[in-house]
């Protein structure tokens, strides 16, 4: 029997539910989800095996106008991951149609080159008449229906392309465990720090001891300025103890082993302004070649690292 495999982006503007999708779709929580905008910075992947059919889908930073440098490199790598699949999900909040071209959204006077499928989102807000009225133009998902996740599957699997599936079926993602532990501590700085502080975060594996048992992780977590190290650290540490928490509880979930997670906090000065920083922490300026995820990168549910 031939097989299909396809890699498939999830786009649109910040805060239009692509990570939520994502999860719904891998049936797994690998990106992280908040409701302040912004919350992707690094395109996650997660794979879907059915039969003979693999879709490798693409969660990327969401397509907005860049402040500082760290912005403009994260649409950059959108745009560049973008324009590298078998098809682009447009994603728009269904309350908000119709959406404007994507083509529009991501400033292109030309027409995108790659297949582009618009996708309404957040469909679970409208009422019954109009979400039925507006599924004659466009899937609409909410990402708890599973009847609109497997209409959308439906509506994707024919840009899939007959070829080798690329993964294990059993494969669930693409990123190693490193990625996660930064990722889960930032889904924990957007969900218990205030303001613009989550923005000024992130985070940085220093060690990584996966054969003991708890499985030993130090992390350093970075801040912008002196004064935002005590907001992370909270009175008597509380608040990094709960960035820990959060996250550890994620990663026990996604590796099935336990986990201790040994964090520390720093400053480095205006980082999401600073090229070195930036390359630093995965955002390195475009260069010309983009390579593909590999086998030896894949994870499954059952596997300790990635």
């Amino acid at each position: 029997m031939p097989t299909h495999t396809g890699h498939i982006a999830l786009a649109g503007a910040p805060n239009v539910g692509k990570s939520t999708l994502l999860n719904a779709l891998v049936g797994q929580h690998l990106a992280i989800v908040s409701s302040k905008a912004q919350a992707t910075r690094l395109p996650v992947t997660g794979i879907r095996t059915e039969e003979d059919t693999q879709y490798i889908f693409h969660d990327l930073p969401g397509l907005l106008d860049p402040a500082y440098l760290l912005q403009t490199r994260m649409r950059e790598l959108a745009l560049d991951t973008a324009a590298r699949m078998d098809l682009v999900l447009h994603l728009h909040p269904a309350s908000d149609a119709p959406a404007p071209p994507f083509e529009q959204l991501a400033g292109l006077d030309a027409p995108f080159p790659v297949p582009t499928l618009t996708v309404y989102t957040k469909g679970d807000l409208l009422r019954p008449e109009r979400r039925a009225a507006l599924e004659q133009e466009a899937p609409v998902v909410a990402a708890a229906n599973e009847v609109g996740v497997r209409k959308l599957l439906d509506r994707i699997s024919p840009f899939l392309p007959e070829r080798e599936f690329e993964f294990d079926p059993d494969d669930i993602g693409t990123q190693p465990l490193r990625f996660f532990v930064v990722e889960y501590l930032r889904e924990a700085a957007f969900e218990l720090l205030e303001d613009e502080l989550p923005y000024s975060f992130t985070a940085e594996v220093e060690e990584f001891r996966e054969a003991e048992r708890p499985m030993y992780i130090r992390v350093t977590l970075f801040v912008e300025r002196e004064s935002q190290k005590g907001i992370v650290i909270g009175q008597g540490g509380k608040t990094i103890k709960a960035l820990g928490a959060h996250a550890r509880s994620r990663l026990e979930e996604l590796i099935g082993t336990p986990v201790y997670l040994d964090t520390w906090v720093k400053a480095l000065p205006n980082w999401r302004k600073n090229g070195s920083a930036l390359a630093r922490f995965g955002f390195p300026a475009p260069s010309p070649a983009a390579t593909q995820p590999s086998r030896s990168d894949s994870i499954s549910p059952d596997k300790e690292s990635v």
